[in-house]
């Protein structure tokens, strides 16, 4: 008769085994994912803002190409400084609960201010003769292909904080 240490051991050995089952997500599925959400994000938020908000978008659209340096630089500064703000909160553990809304919010204006300078872009490559579509659609590009290789997020980086602090500039002056 086997014994209740014989299972014991062999259902350990069993679950030390492979499984079969592989649920490794390699790089490419992860850049692939990156870039899916990235090009649809830059899609749907800068959908929004020309369709609801369009003489805002293009006012800062111009801020943006007018004067990159400096927005780049405000948008590089808050970001610097809402990820020390963010960190002093979180440290303080009553500070949380300001934290966690401080953080939403700067990632949809976060994701505004990016989708607006990826517009500039794309307006700048392809103009908007035809309407918004053409543009929407390169900046979604040029946004999704910088995902994808994997070490465009630099330069998405870069992108982001011109548009974040073109938004941000009028309040931080």
């Amino acid at each position: 008769m086997i014994g209740f240490d014989h299972w014991i051991r062999t259902v350990s050995l069993i679950a030390q085994a492979d499984p079969g089952v592989n649920v490794d997500i390699g790089t490419t599925n992860g850049l692939l994912g990156g870039a899916t959400g990235a090009f649809l994000t830059t899609l749907v938020v800068g959908a929004i803002m020309v369709a609801v908000f369009p003489a805002y978008t293009e006012r800062l659209m111009g801020e943006v190409l007018e004067d990159p340096v400096d927005s780049f630089l405000y948008g590089l500064f808050s970001l610097v400084a809402l990820i020390v703000l963010t960190v002093a909160l979180v440290i303080t553990l009553i500070g949380i609960v300001v934290a966690i809304p401080l953080i939403l919010v700067a990632s949809i204006v976060w994701a505004i201010g990016a989708a607006i300078a990826y517009l500039a872009i794309a307006e700048r490559l392809v103009g908007r003769d035809d309407g918004w579509l053409k543009p929407l659609l390169v900046a979604s590009a040029i946004n999704g292909i910088l995902a994808l290789t994997g070490v465009g997020w630099i330069i998405s980086v870069c992108i982001g904080a011109a548009g974040f602090g073109a938004m941000l500039r009028k309040y931080l002056e």
